[in-house]
């Protein structure tokens, strides 16, 4: 199993932390640093920044949002960051959710599967150097009415194919993830819970006539260090309450949604409809203890360790840390910590075997 660096969300303050810890991860042997966007800093600017800056990690999109950009335009974006960063990109996608996509983009959020599909498609063909063309319900290419004609693109990727990743959570979109991407960007991923997501991917592997053998399955975990799990779980708390109550609306959120399917229905209920009222510190207290440490990893090094088995066992191959909390060297001290207890439990793999 690797490890990864989830940086998330970009903020104005956070610049001098957010490298400093790319910086970390690197000399640590972290195989990929990923980078995120909603509506605020865009995943691409930050990766080039990173990537500028670092010399063998990896730059993953964590994720660069479909409704964002037209698939020929992230084919472009991929490109030009494999080429400027020596062959470290990893291009992950994902539908964001019904209030980005049509309150932000202006992009109906209908058919987001059929969509998704057409989009990895024309972003595959696009990076082959063929010349585009595309006969879709979603996209067509050139447009069949007007003066446009099919171009090819004129940037060298140094690889002759870029790692693509979907983040899904629903049980249709993980079918599809597993047809058609490289590998699975999850979130709220419990060892507990993984073999329904996996049987989901394997079906979609199926599908495409492989197996899940070299397919990266990457979930993002929180991660705080500390002697008390409970103090520990704080923090982490807000950010479930977050997710759980705020992303999405009360009759469509995909994260409340996994909470119940996870066995937590009752509190994800309470959580949402605390968070929706606006009643944000009732909503983090109301995330169950037991939620968060399936969910992240929590407590002192040698709890942590034993805890990194169980990731392993279920099927993760990188492992993508998110150390949101604490000030710069504690956040620096908890890569180190799951570094070194990823050693200790004899389940560290090369960075160079990464995707």
């Amino acid at each position: 199993m690797r490890l990864g660096l989830n940086l998330g969300y970009w903020g104005g303050g956070d610049n001098a932390v957010n490298l400093a810890l790319a910086r970390e991860a690197e000399r640590l042997g972290y195989s990929v640093v990923w980078a995120a966007e909603a509506y605020g800093s865009d995943a691409p600017t930050v990766l080039a920044w990173v990537a500028a800056q670092t010399e063998r990690i990896d730059v993953g999109s964590a994720v660069m949002q479909i409704p964002a950009r037209t698939p020929a335009a992230t084919a472009m974006t991929a490109a030009t960051l494999d080429a400027l960063s020596g062959g470290r990109f990893r291009l992950g996608l994902g539908v964001s959710g019904p209030q980005v996509s049509e309150g932000w983009h202006g992009v109906r959020f209908d058919r987001p599967l059929a969509r998704t599909r057409e989009y990895v498609d024309v972003v595959r063909l696009a990076l082959t150097r063929q010349r585009l063309t595309y006969d879709g319900d979603h996209w067509r290419l050139p447009l069949p009415d007007g003066p446009g004609k099919a171009l090819q693109l004129t940037v060298h990727p140094v690889r002759p194919a870029i790692p693509l990743y979907l983040a899904s959570i629903g049980p249709r979109n993980l079918e599809l993830t597993g047809e058609i991407a490289d590998g699975w960007l999850g979130v709220f991923f419990a060892p507990e819970h993984a073999a329904e997501s996996l049987d989901r991917l394997r079906a979609g592997r199926e599908k495409a006539g492989v197996t899940l053998d070299g397919f990266d399955i990457v979930p993002t975990v929180p991660v705080a260090v500390g002697d008390d799990p409970e103090a520990c779980a704080a923090p982490i708390r807000a950010y479930s309450a977050l997710y759980l109550g705020g992303m999405g609306s009360r009759e469509q959120n995909f994260y409340n949604a996994l909470a119940v399917r996870m066995g937590f229905g009752d509190a994800a209920r309470t959580v949402q409809d605390l968070f929706l009222e606006r009643k944000h510190r009732e909503a983090a207290a109301a995330v169950p203890l037991e939620f968060v440490d399936r969910t992240a990893l929590i407590g002192p090094p040698e709890r942590i360790r034993d805890r990194l088995h169980a990731y392993a066992e279920s099927g993760v191959t990188t492992l993508s840390v998110a150390a949101h909390a604490g000030d710069l060297d504690t956040r620096v001290a908890t890569l180190r910590t799951v570094a070194e207890a990823l050693d200790a439990a004899g389940l560290a793999s090369s960075p160079s075997s990464s995707s």
